[in-house]
């Protein structure tokens, strides 16, 4: 798994049984912090760069290359806050996996939830999909709709996508390790 965050996606994959392997992240975050509490392997490939300078490229190529060594076969990618290019695609194309807040291919990005606001929709949801190149634009495996309400928040709003997302997700990645492949 990917992470960036507080980890608890992490921890409703850890609670639904999905066998995680390796927990890596681009910054020191709690998601680090509750892998090791559950005794999972850990690594931090750190992202030093956030502006224009940053190579994108060579991250993903490091971290790919630290995926590899530890025999990582499918990767979750939750809540993780960098975009991913070629490299990580050549070694794991079709086997690197994103949720995302919204029912793709609507509201695609980082403000998903704010801007299915802004629009005035009735529902949105979460959507578990193969990540490639382009962001939030790969195969979609599941989704779940959420009801927004008159007086929904993008908090409040984020949150209940957040209740089906650490749900769905667990279980869509469940089925494929049980089924040995991404897909149908």
């Amino acid at each position: 798994m990917l992470v960036s965050g507080a980890g608890t996606i992490l921890d409703a994959m850890v609670d639904a049984g999905v066998p995680v392997a390796l927990v890596v992240a681009d910054r020191p975050c709690r998601g680090l912090e509750r892998a090791a509490a559950a005794g999972i392997a850990t690594a931090l490939v750190e992202r030093t760069e956030w502006g224009p300078d940053f190579d994108r490229d060579a991250y993903s190529a490091r971290l790919a290359d630290v995926l590899a060594g530890h025999g990582v076969d499918l990767v979750a990618m939750a809540g993780f806050g960098t975009v991913l290019t070629q490299p990580m695609q050549e070694a794991f194309g079709g086997r690197l996996l994103n949720t995302h807040p919204a029912l793709l291919p609507s509201f695609k990005g980082w403000h998903a939830v704010r801007d299915a606001l802004a629009y005035g929709v009735k529902v949105t949801g979460c959507t578990v999909h193969v990540a490639d190149l382009d962001v939030d634009t790969g195969p979609i495996l599941a989704q779940e709709a959420v009801p927004v309400f008159d007086d929904d928040t993008e908090a409040s709003l984020h949150e209940r996508i957040k209740e089906v997302e650490r749900r769905l997700y667990p279980r869509t990645l469940l089925e494929i390790i049980d089924k040995g492949r991404v897909g149908v």
